[in-house]
């Protein structure tokens, strides 16, 4: 896209664009928007580096956020995108490229302070990363990063519960762990968190479904379907729905009404 037209973009509604291209899990359509959003901050540094170095004033740009920001959010979603794509040397350079962002000049306090934020959310995904690539044996060392950051549990659980279902580990003893913390998981309203708990709870229901906790499976299938459809994602919804129907066999007559229930509210809402 050329300089005169990135120019003319607003930063922060591509950044609204990409919040709702990740909550409907489009994942190129993230890293499209992501590469418009870092082709943006990109032509203003540039732009800005130029006037310093020829002695003119720095033109004001609307944006509600420091440079900084757009460069590090670019990134990081980029690196959701490669991760959830398992793309996951993609998902790690993107890492990289957020995780230090002290090369930008004229941060100031507020955008050092944002640079820092972006370090820390680095390092909690990384953690994410090379677990979900296969590198099982950091689990006792992240939960012990989750421990001391409570505010990645969530995700943080989400990602230990898909690395136990795609490689076979017994993670029982860590949910115990955290049991009293994750009990509260459902307390969450926000988009961001929902999409985090959905992803916890249809990992929870595999993992039962693996052990032959079939119960326990489509208990927490039933509380994936009800968020899948709380946010009106009809990809969740249905590979639920393929999953709830796999587990049919053990469905308690409770389970089937709570489940027919919910399938004539979708039903009804469609007409």
């Amino acid at each position: 896209m050329r300089p005169s037209v990135l120019k003319l973009l607003n930063p922060d509604i591509i950044v609204e664009m990409l919040e709702m291209a990740y909550r409907l899990e489009d994942w190129d359509k993230v890293l499209n928007t992501a590469g418009i959003l870092y082709s943006y901050a990109q032509c203003i540094y540039e732009e800005r580096q130029y006037h310093k170095a020829t002695g003119h004033p720095v033109p004001l740009m609307d944006m509600q956020r420091p440079l900084v920001y757009y460069f590090g959010f670019s990134h990081l979603m980029r690196g959701f995108a490669y991760q959830k794509q398992q793309k996951y040397d993609d998902a790690r350079e993107m890492i990289y490229r957020y995780a230090e962002l002290g090369w930008i000049e004229d941060l100031g306090v507020e955008g050092e302070a944002i640079a820092e934020e972006f370090r820390g959310l680095a390092r909690a995904n990384l953690y994410a990363v090379e677990i979900l690539s296969g590198k099982t044996g950091l689990l006792e060392e992240y939960c012990c990063f989750l421990q001391d950051h409570p505010e990645e549990l969530l995700p943080g659980l989400g990602t230990i519960l898909q690395a136990a279902v795609d490689y076979r580990l017994d993670v029982d003893d860590l949910l115990h762990t955290f049991a009293e913390q994750s009990a509260g998981f459902g307390d969450y309203e926000d988009a961001g968190n929902l999409l985090h708990y959905f992803s916890y709870c249809y990992h929870l229901a595999l993992y039962h479904k693996r052990a032959g906790r079939i119960q326990e499976a489509l208990d927490w299938m039933m509380q994936s379907l009800r968020l899948a459809h709380q946010s009106r994602h009809d990809g969740n919804f249905k590979r639920c729905l393929a999953l709830f129907e796999a587990l049919w066999e053990g469905v308690t007559d409770e389970q089937a009404g709570e489940y027919h229930e919910l399938v004539q509210k979708c039903l009804g809402q469609m007409v």
